[in-house]
């Protein structure tokens, strides 16, 4: 059998052990599931009652629940302090937890924690699955995670519970090796430089979040660092000195009625001089694999504090918005496309296709010599901004489909054009398509431009991102 707390068993010990001896005590089931080098020790009074009640006494603006560590009730603490320990393990095994208290002190070093799990707080692996709920989860070590899946066939499910962790590349969840993380109403904070609230490494896996309330305030740190698919859906997220996403090589993020708030006021790396509030790339440290990556935000809200709302460099990627409000409070442009310091200098720009349905863009849109754009507009979507106002530089096609429009705040440069008679206000600026300037009030039947995709592994430069420590070579 394996350990677990019901709500029932907790009262019916509380009352009995508050009647005969004035203190509550933990209630512990059978324990063969697998603790790795962890103490058990029993809750305290003032711990068992901190917390009267896993409903969350915050709401957030996307309408998720943001808990507290006082807002779940605890009855028994799992700790572990060995360097490279677990406090909850499941190898190859299933187990379940609730109401627990899990801390996890102690440090490790690069990849066996970044890629394996060591030092997490609470690890699955080798086909384990762990059902997780009601938990308060703290961490204070570097590389230590908080919740770790790795491998094919592993899967942890939690639920309802509140995780914060303080030291250095120290993730809230991490993903690794083709493992699965489904996640519910969760709370989660970080604080440590390179500690994303929703981390991924290399191999990748599945992640699905469902509600809860997700921020990060290190250097380094976005919310979501993806080398995965990750699926985020009815929640808050909230970077204050990183991006608030960062997707690297051949994985994804969706956003579905998600609001995100990202200030990237703070550089982990000299590999790039601008900010921005989503990042897809390639480091090219082979922690991600090449190809296609994708971004994708149906609904809900992205505010850009700080720069840029997109820079996509040394990748090719697919971004799909679809009625989401994106607000930008700087001087950034909405969209750059352009080399950085990761991947090969000369072939290393940013290959972009951006298709908006139902959607309101604002802002200028920059597209570097060695980079490419195709942009659609699509179901009444509109775009007010220009496109490389500098003068031509990449390859950029843009296509209008009836009932949407553009309308040109500056002079704007592009390769190709599809749209019909009414589809563009030039407001008194010049638009160029492949060096001949455009006649408002005409159409145009343009072509694509063709994205080259790689789909090789890549090799190392040693570069990881802004978002993660450097990755050693195989």
């Amino acid at each position: 059998m394996k350990f677990k707390i019901h709500k029932s068993y907790l009262i019916l010990i509380s009352l009995l052990t508050a009647v005969a001896t004035g203190i509550a005590v933990s209630g512990c089931g059978n324990q063969a599931a697998s603790f790795v080098s962890s103490a058990v020790s029993q809750a305290t009074e003032s711990e068992a009652t901190t917390a009267q009640s896993t409903t969350a006494q915050l709401t957030t603006t996307s309408g998720a629940k943001r808990l507290s560590e006082g807002d779940i009730t605890v009855s028994e603490t799992v700790s572990n302090a060995e360097d490279g320990g677990h406090a909850i393990t499941a190898d190859g095994e299933s187990a379940a937890y609730s109401h627990v208290l899990v801390t996890k002190t102690g440090e490790a070093d690069g990849d066996e924690a970044d890629f394996y799990g060591e030092n997490a707080a609470i690890f699955a692996t080798n086909g384990g699955t762990l059902d997780l709920s009601d938990l308060v989860v703290k961490t204070d070590g570097t590389h230590a995670n908080g919740v770790f899946s790795y491998g094919e066939g592993t899967t942890v499910n939690i639920s309802d519970s509140y995780i914060n962790t303080t030291g250095n590349c120290s993730g809230g969840l991490m993903t690794t090796g083709g493992g699965t993380m489904n996640a519910n109403n969760l709370t989660i904070e970080t604080s440590g430089n390179s500690s994303a609230a929703i981390r991924s490494d290399r191999g990748g896996g599945t992640v699905n979040v469902s509600g809860g309330y997700y921020t990060t305030s290190g250097k380094g740190s976005p919310v979501i660092y993806s080398t995965a698919d990750i699926t985020v859906s009815d929640a808050e997220m909230v970077s204050t000195a990183s991006q608030g996403v960062v997707v690297e090589g051949k994985n994804s993020v969706t956003l579905n009625n998600v609001s995100l708030t990202a200030d990237n006021n703070q550089k982990n790396s000299d590999k790039s001089g601008f900010y921005q509030g989503v990042m897809i790339y390639q480091s090219m440290s082979g922690d991600a694999a090449q190809g296609l990556s994708g971004f994708t935000m149906n609904g809900g809200s992205l505010v850009n504090k700080n720069g840029d709302v997109f820079f996509v460099n040394n990748t090719a990627t697919e971004i799909s918005l679809n009625n989401a409000s994106i607000t930008n409070e700087s001087d950034g442009v909405f969209l750059r496309a352009a080399a950085a310091g990761w991947g090969k200098e000369g072939s290393n720009g940013g290959q972009v296709k951006l298709t908006a349905e139902n959607q309101t863009i604002k802002g200028d849109m920059l597209v570097d010599s060695i980079s490419t754009l195709n942009l659609y507009l699509k179901s009444n979507s509109s775009f007010t901004g220009a496109i490389d106002p500098d003068g031509a530089q990449g390859s950029v096609y843009v296509e209008i489909e009836s009932g949407s429009t553009w309308s040109l705040t500056a002079d704007s440069y592009i390769s190709s054009l599809t749209c019909d008679a009414g589809a563009i206000q030039l407001n008194g600026h010049k638009l160029y398509v492949d060096g001949k300037e455009y006649t408002e009030g005409t159409a145009s039947q343009g072509e694509a431009i063709e994205i080259q995709v790689s789909s090789s592994s890549g090799g190392h430069d040693g570069g990881k991102p802004e978002g993660e420590p450097p990755a050693k070579p195989d």
